[in-house]
This record gives structure tokens, sequence and C-alpha cells, in this order.
């Protein structure tokens, strides 16, 4: 290839894209966003904070105007009652001339303590109020059906001696209308002091006050709300939750966190302003609210937000056009550059093109230019040299594993090989029923077992655990596995075998390398059975009419790990129909995708549910359990599982 260009001509494609994109892009965006954000901030600040809040404060006048109205009149009376004595003739009439002249009060009574009008009447309150024609309805409350002591308008000024209006309440029994009552005390003077004698009331019918809640309107859907100091609703656009739900419920029944935080604010008597999805529209609302300070009761406005910011919303779309209309320019801008640019580029396609399909022979085309373009093209030429050389080193290093696999495979059948395999495997011998499974973790794993019969009356049989895993393993199996039946065959303890392999596997141990075991010899006429333990895990013997239990091992040291270590044998008795199960850790400490080992009490429980079962169904079902319980994780490490069931001589003699 010819030299390319010096340093000093280098061209920067970037730069040319950054310069024209960028600039276009800046100036169009900083114009649109400018625009929109002066706008949007003047139309914000002019629509909620003053409108929202001066009609909110607008509703809470009106409201508390009226409701200090109604609070005159009883204040008044209770001053006239505590300095006066009156006649019932005189205390109707009274209460006559207050409806008459007060409008806003739906109706008024003067209850007075239990026989505190009349020694004879437990209950004394005349009670005048206006029905829905606008006469005025005399009737006397009190009574079995109607004891207004326990009445909140009664018993809340009595409790806190001042006047105090009551939640609202259906007065079933009086006006029979939903009504709020603002309650004031009366006292009389006794030998002991002012003592209360009653109450004067004035009712307000929650009806008006919904009509002046209601006529706000605010936007399309915008409205106006009141709740009572425990936040239950006492006007509401939805006249289903008038009195039957509170700003509480609503929040939890909807689950609106952020509404029931509004709430307990609201409740608080406290001033301000938030946003939340309203419940009444199902649209994210702006929401302000203030208190009314003559009933503890709180005002509440809501704004649609989409409606809030409708004229914002314009305002985008002015935005938005002038984006589009910039882009297209831009758009133009980068086409124009583009051309100049992707000339060279559309040859390099051509040419990688042919290099994806493997013809990395292919010429490149000559670039001029030392841009990004030149660069890329040395680059591309610079990988093309690479993967020629990539693929040939690929071939010989699949070659060499597909050559490793094989030889794996090939060592995997002469470790099998070196391992009874053929099931049963004495089958002119009755006395007893022997089955084994070798799972390895990888190719070729470093478990082993064994059996053979030393004579006619003689089983031995072992199972073992190399230290390691993979080729190394495998190879100090095999020659464990010899040691063992070539010693076995002419020892007759158990403990004597373990110790002369021990020591013939200590020499020359460079890998420090070992090997647990479990080895035993069984008399297959007396079931007398003769074990010794080097390091193995406890085989679990499954008799008759019991459970399942652990074998008691000898103490012994592993393997291969220090010569001249001492063993011991130990002994017991099968009964025919005992099994034997010999096994791995590779079983115990099997892991799920969670971490979580299969453990020795697993294993336990799960060879109890089977007691009964031949050995080579024994093994299998073990097997699957482990595998099940593994759930498609890694095998960690090989399983081996070997189970001998003593049948004895005399079942042997029936079945000849």
């Amino acid at each position: 290839m010819p030299p390319g260009p010096s340093p000093s001509r280098k061209q920067r494609l970037s730069f040319r894209l950054a310069l024209f994109i960028l600039t276009s892009t800046t100036l169009v965006f900083l114009t649109a966003f400018g625009y929109n954000y002066q706008y949007s901030k003047r139309l914000v600040l002019k629509n909620v904070q003053e409108n929202a809040a001066n009609l909110t404060r607008s509703l809470v006048h009106q409201l508390d105007t009226t409701l200090s109205g109604v609070e005159r009149i009883p204040r008044y009376l209770a001053l006239r009652l505590e300095r006066d004595q009156f006649s019932e003739t005189e205390l109707l009439a009274m209460l006559r001339d207050v409806i008459d002249a007060h409008q806003d009060i739906y109706g008024t009574t003067i209850a007075f303590e239990p026989y505190g009008m009349n020694p004879d009447e437990r209950y004394h309150a005349p009670y005048v109020y206006r029905d829905k024609t606008g006469k005025l309805v005399f009737t006397s409350l009190g009574g079995e059906s109607y004891h207004y002591f326990r009445w909140e308008w009664y018993s809340k000024p009595r409790q806190l001696g001042r006047p105090a209006w009551s939640e609202p309440y259906f007065d079933e029994g009086g006006g029979n209308v939903v009504m709020s009552t603002f309650s004031a005390p009366f006292y009389r003077q006794t030998a002991q002091g002012s003592q209360f004698h009653g109450v004067v009331t004035a009712d307000i019918f929650l009806e008006d006050l919904v009509k002046i809640i209601s006529a706000v309107s605010l936007y399309e859907t915008g409205y106006a709300f009141l709740i009572s100091r425990t936040g239950q609703f006492v006007a509401h656009p939805d006249q289903h939750r008038i009195m039957r739900e509170s700003v509480f419920s609503v929040a939890e029944e909807m689950n609106l966190p952020e509404l029931s935080q509004i709430g307990r604010k609201m409740i608080q008597g406290r001033e301000g302003f938030a946003e939340f999805t309203s419940v009444h529209t199902g649209q994210v609302s702006l929401l302000t609210f203030a208190p009314v300070p003559s009933s503890g009761w709180s005002v509440g406005v809501i704004i649609p937000k989409n409606e809030l910011y409708a004229d914002i919303h314009s305002l985008n779309n002015i935005v938005l056009l002038i984006g589009a209309t910039g882009f297209l320019i831009l758009l133009l801008m980068v086409v124009a550059i583009s051309r100049s640019i992707t000339r060279p580029l559309r040859s390099l396609v051509g040419a990688t093109t042919e290099i994806a399909k493997g013809n990395l022979d292919v010429a490149l085309p000559r670039i001029r230019v030392n841009d990004e373009v030149g660069q890329l093209s040395d680059s591309v030429g610079a990988m093309r040299m690479a993967l020629k050389e990539y693929i040939t080193n690929l071939t010989e290093t699949t070659k060499a594993k597909e050559r490793i696999e094989s030889e794996l495979k090939i060592a995997r059948n002469i470790q099998m090989n070196f391992l009874p395999k053929r099931f049963p495997p004495f089958p002119d011998r009755h006395e007893m029923d022997v089955f084994a499974v070798l799972d390895s973790a990888k190719h070729v794993g470093g478990d082993l077992y064994d059996f053979f019969l030393l004579d006619e009356d003689h089983l031995f049989f072992s199972v073992g655990d190399v230290s390691d895993k993979g080729v190394p393993a495998a190879l100090f199996m095999a020659v464990t596995k010899t040691l063992v039946k070539g010693i076995a065959e002419q020892e007759t303890d158990p403990h004597n075998v373990l110790a002369r392999v021990n020591n013939e596997l200590c020499r020359d141990n460079d890998s420090g390398m070992f090997v647990t075991l479990f080895c035993a010899v069984l008399n297959l006429r007396t079931g007398l059975l003769r074990y010794s333990n080097a390091g193995h895990n406890k085989p679990i013997l499954v008799s008759e009419n019991k459970p399942p239990q652990w074998l008691d091992l000898p103490p012994g040291l592993v393997l291969g790990g220090m010569e001249d270590v001492p063993f011991q044998t130990r002994e017991i008795r099968l009964n025919p129909g005992d099994l034997l199960l010999a096994y791995t850790d590779g079983v115990t400490e099997a892991m799920n995708p969670e971490l979580t080992l299969y453990t020795e009490g697993r294993l336990l429980e799960e060879v109890r549910v089977r007691s009964g079962t031949s050995p080579k169904v024994l093994v299998e079902e073990l097997l699957e359990s482990v595998r099940a319980f593994s759930c498609n994780a890694p095998q960690s490490d090989d399983i081996t599982l070997l189970a001998l069931l003593f049948i004895g001589a005399s079942e042997n003699k029936t079945n000849s």
C-alpha cells in the first residue's frame, strides 16, 4: 500500500460533524428552551400561586363569615340565661325570634341539665327548626329514644367548658337532616359556685355549605371540598362521599399515602400547597388548602394539572414546531456533509462484507485522506491480517482440544473398566445382593468402589474418595484400587489392609494427595461383618423393624497422609435382610443453586422412606434424589453409592 499522508495533513471527521451538528442543535434548542422556560415560569406562578391560593382564601372567608355569624347567637343567649330566669313561653319565643332573624340557622335549642328547668322533668330541651317549606316547627328533644346528654353537641361544650362546633351528624329525632351544631354552655351560681346548667345551640344545614362549595368552578373539572376536624367529607362533588367517607379512608382504599399526609396537615389547621392524584377525577392535580378558623374544618381547592398547564401545552406545541423545523434544516446539512464522507465508506463496506464471508484476501480501497475513514481502512487491513492469524491458531487449538477430549473419553472408559460394572455380580450366589454406581463430576474422577470374593464364604468390599478430581485423582484412584485388591487377597483383617495400603501410598507421594476409604469383609455364611475405616463417611445400616442408623466406625487417618498410622477393625453381625449403604461425600455435600447442602440428615431420611427396597432400586432412587435436589446446578464432586443386602445361607438353601 502507498504511504499515508503526514500527521500534519491529518483531518478529523468527528470535528467537522460535531461543528455543524452541535452548533445547529445548540442554537435551536437554546432558543426553544429559553422561550418555553420563561413563559412556563410566569404562567405557573400566576395560575397556581395567585388564582388557587386567592380562591381558597376567599372560600374560607365566606365560610368563616357564615359560621361566625351563627356563633354569635348561642353566645348571646347563653349570657342572657346566666343573668336572667325565663319561663317556658319566653324561651320558646326567644328561639322563634332567633330562627326568624337568621336565615343561616336551621334550628336552635336550649337544652338543660337533668331537672335543671323543672324538678319533675329529667329532659327539657325545646327545639325550633325550619322545615323544607320554610315553616317553623317546634318539638321537644329528650326522652328514652333521644338521650341528648350523650350527643356530642351537648357533651363536648360541657367537658371543654367553652363553646364548640360538633362534628357533622344526622340528627335523628331532632331535625332529621345532616347538620353541624355550635353549642355555647351557660352556668348558674349556686352555693357550691358556678355550676354547668345547659347549652344553647345553633344548627346549620350542611346542604347549604355544600351549595357554597359546589358553586366553585375551576377550569373544566376543578372543584373544592370541605372536611371536618376528623377528616370526614362535609362537602364534595361526589355526593356519596359526604358523611360516609373521610380523606383517610379514601387514601387507604386507593393506596394513596400522599393523600393521607395532606389530610393530616389539613386537620392540624395548616395551610399549604401539594400535588397528588385526585380520586374524584383520576388526574394528577394541584391542591391548595387552608383552615376555617371558627370551626376547625379545612377547605381544599383542586385543579387538574393538565388543565392548569393547558397554556403551557400550547407553548410546547410551538416549541416542538420550532424544533422540528430546526431538525429538518439540520438533517439537510448532515446529509450534505455525509455525502462527501460516505463514498470511501461504501467501498470499505463492500470489502468488509467479503471479509465477513471468509474472503480474507480481498483488496481494500485506497484512501488518500488521512481522516477517520483512512484510519478505519488501515484498521480493517490490520484486522484482516489478525483474523487470518487467529483462524490459523484456532484451527490448531481446536484440533488439540478434540484430541484431549478424545483422550479423556478413553481415560474414562479405562477408569470405569477398573470398577465392577456387571450386576448382579455373582449370579450363582444368593447369600447377598450388591449394587453400586459412580457418577463423576468431570470426565474422570477420584471416587472408587470394589467388591470381590476372597473365598467361598467371604466377600470383600470397599468405597473410597480421592482428595482431588480429574486425571490426577483418576490415576491415584487406580493405584489405590489395585493396591487394595492385591493386599486384601493376602490379609484377613481390614485394618491390616488399610495399614499396608497407606504405607504404599505414602512412598514418593510428592503431590500430597490422599484418599478416604471404608472397607469390610462379610462372612456370607454367618453374617459377621468385620470393617475398618480411613477417614471416610459413616455408612448407613438398615435393619428390619428398625429405623436406619449410622454404623459406628473406628477412628482412622486418611490413606497417603502419614506412614505407619494405626487402624482398627470392628465387627457386627448382620441378620438376614439387613442392608448396608456406603457412599462418598459427593452425596451429602451436593448443592442446589441456592448453595444449600443435601446433608446427612436428608440422606438418612431418604433411606428410611425406601427401607425394604432392593440395593439396585435404593441406589438408583437415591442418585435421582440427589439430582432432583441439585436442580441442574453444576455437580461439584463425584458421587458414589454402594448398597449391600445380606440374605444369608438359609435363604440360599431355600432358593437352591
